[in-house]
């Protein structure tokens, strides 16, 4: 007689060794073949790692400051840039060689001619460093809210990725100036318990009233969860 070896499983129901081709189990009484077995089997086992699913809709919101938070800094660099022009373009040597009676020679007008185009290529070239800095750094700053967590990243050479617990928000404000209001944007500010950023802000973001309702509304959700009480 032939002892023929049997491919065994457990029952997913009871946990007992059964055969592999059963349909009933023998120990509970539970059918292998219906949905919920199947269900069964198909989750992991204990210990196993289970992957968190993660979605676009676990996001309340994604973005980065708006270019038009550059409108103010943009008319003062604009008004330098002018001025640099009118001084690199109107002789005022001359101008003022007359009124003061001053005689100046060919070798003075020169240097003070020089002196004009550099010191006016100067301040062009400095008002211009200055808003390509400014750009860089809103389009490098980048913000992300979901139910739990508030996280964003800024820098340009050195950086930096943190986030604040929703629980932690105390108060929030709204801030927009004339320029903001024009184009559609502003900032929302944040005073919270956490203590590397007690202060944080979302600069210039656009339409910055609905992220105030998104941030209010989860903070309150994130208390109630976490049964936080914040004492003023």
């Amino acid at each position: 007689m032939t002892l023929v070896e049997l491919e065994t499983k457990q029952c997913p129901f009871c946990a007992e060794t059964i055969q592999a081709r059963a349909i009933k189990c023998r120990f509970c009484g539970e059918f292998l073949n219906s949905k919920k077995a199947k269900a069964l089997e198909a989750e992991p086992e204990m210990g196993e790692p289970v992957e968190e699913k993660k979605g676009p809709d676990k996001v309340m919101f994604r973005g980065r400051p708006s270019l038009w938070g550059m409108a103010g800094s943009a008319v003062k660099g604009l008004i330098i840039i002018a001025l640099a022009v009118f001084l690199i373009k109107l002789p005022l040597e001359n101008m003022l060689a007359g009124p003061l009676k001053l005689q100046l020679t060919e070798s003075r007008v020169l240097l003070f001619s020089q002196v004009r185009f550099f010191t006016g290529a100067g301040l062009i070239s400095v008002a211009v460093c200055i808003l390509l800095i400014r750009v860089i750094r809103l389009k490098m700053t980048y913000y992300e809210v979901s139910p739990d967590r508030i996280e964003w990243s800024r820098g340009i050479l050195d950086r930096k990725v943190d986030n604040i617990d929703m629980f932690r928000v105390i108060d929030l404000k709204m801030r927009r100036s004339i320029f903001d209001c024009i184009f559609g944007i502003g900032t929302v500010g944040l005073i919270t318990t956490d203590k590397t950023d007690p202060k944080f802000d979302f600069e210039k973001i656009a339409n910055p009233r609905k992220l105030y309702d998104i941030i209010k509304k989860a903070s309150l959700d994130a208390d109630r969860q976490n049964r936080v009480v914040h004492l003023e």
